[in-house]
Formats: structure tokens, sequence, C-alpha cells
């Protein structure tokens, strides 16, 4: 489970300048797992913030992408010993350290908590809305899915991306615009690298306390209302009665 929402880059940089301009290459380890075959070794190199030339292990030569990149990519593919060299880069370079960088994200991680709460969309077809407002977690990779009745929900759904809080914990929101069905039981799903399996949160069928309040007070005001407007009926047919009519010419 952990895995499948880790993915991150070592980088090594080395930096070079002359006559206001710069060149560099970055040394990238990008990595999904601590298997050999979870691993990608990039070795790029830049003129003025554009990428020349890059070395993919996935890919196993250079690439240009300049006219100079271009030129360097030939000449290197042209060295055997020198790809030969960059192809174990992989092993011997990204491997050891992807180990050590895996197991520290792992321990560090910060299981999310999740929080459900209902709202009134502001436009849409749909006329009920659940948020699933999911906070301090860590790493930033995250999933947050909806169920219905067990099944995973996919149309009428938005999410944010993941919010930094700056103090290295993460926050994301997910909504769910739906009409609302009895008995139906709608779900939010989080999955996340600090847990063993999905945390499940449930919304409940029951109607909220605040939204029982509304309606008893509603309907209290209600009964009064009639109440109050019987009263005055039968004040006034009592009144019609007494009063004595008098003709005139």
């Amino acid at each position: 489970m952990a895995s499948s929402f880790l993915s991150f880059s070592l980088l090594f940089i080395a930096v070079c300048s002359a006559d206001g301009f710069r060149e560099y290459s970055v040394d990238r380890c990008v990595f999904n797992s601590t298997d050999l075959s979870g691993i990608e070794y990039i070795y790029s190199t830049y003129y003025n913030k554009i990428e020349d030339v890059r070395f993919s292990s996935s890919v196993g030569k250079f690439v240009g992408y300049t006219e100079p990149g271009l030129k360097y990519a030939e000449d290197w593919n042209s060295d055997p010993s020198y790809l030969a060299q960059m192809r174990a880069q992989k092993e011997t370079y990204c491997l050891n350290n992807v180990g050590i960088d895996y197991q520290v994200v792992l321990s560090k991680s910060v299981k999310p908590s999740v929080v459900m709460s209902s709202t009134t969309p502001p436009a849409g077809k749909h006329p009920a809305m659940l948020v699933c407002s999911v906070y301090d977690f860590y790493p930033k990779q995250i999933r947050v899915s909806w169920t219905r009745d067990g099944q995973e929900v996919t149309s009428d759904v938005t999410s944010t991306e993941e919010l930094a809080d700056a103090d290295w914990y993460y926050q994301v929101h997910s909504h769910l615009e739906y009409t609302p069905r009895s008995g139906e039981k709608i779900s939010c799903v989080v999955e996340h690298a600090s847990l063993k399996e999905p945390l499940v949160m449930s919304s409940d069928p029951s109607m909220p306390e605040s939204e029982r309040n509304k309606i008893a007070i509603g309907a209290s005001g209600l009964i009064l209302g009639l109440i109050l407007s019987l009263a005055g009926f039968i004040y006034y047919r009592r009144k019609a009665r007494g009063r004595i009519l008098v003709p005139t010419n």
C-alpha cells in the first residue's frame, strides 16, 4: 500500500558559470519502491535553464533537446565505456541512497485525520453536497475517493490539490454533489502511505442534531401560528354574531 503513494527524487546539482551564463548538471533518482525495477536514474545538463541533453536509465542512452545537446548526445552515445558507466549509475548511485531515503520517509509518515461534513452546493444539478476534509498528513501523496452503497463514485466529484500547511503537513478536500436516497450509505475512502489499509469515513444517515433542532423550531412556529390563526377566527365569528344590523332607508 505504501509504495503506491511514494514517488520522490534524489538530486545532485553541479553548477559552473562564466560571463553571466550558467551551465549545470543534475543527477536524479526517481523511485516508487526500493526495488531496482522501481528506480530510474536521470542525468541532465542545462544551459541558462534550458535542458540540453538527458540520459535516462529507462532509455539507456543520451537524448539531445537543443542543437548543442544533439551534438553532445551523438558524441557520448558513440562511447561504449561511457554509456556503460552511465547505465551502471542506477545501481551504484541510486539503489543505496533510495533505500535510505525510502525508510526515512516511511518512518516519518503521519496518519491523516478525516472530517466529513454536509453543505448546500452553491449551484448544480444536485441538492446536497458532502465534503471530505483530510488534515495533517505526511508525505504529500494521497488518494481520496467516494463510494455509494459500496460502489466507487467518479462523477460529480471535485477535489483540491494537496495544500501545504507550512509545517510539513498537508491537507486536501474532496466534494461530492448528490441527490439523497433513503437508506443509502456514502463513504469517503482515504489511502495514504501511513495507513496499512484504507481509512473509510461514512456519512451518518440520521439527521444531524442541528438540523433536527431547526425542523423542531420550524414545526413549533408553524403550530403556534395555526393556533393563533384559529383563535383569531373564533373571536371574529363570535363578535360577528353579537352585532345588531340596523336597516337603512
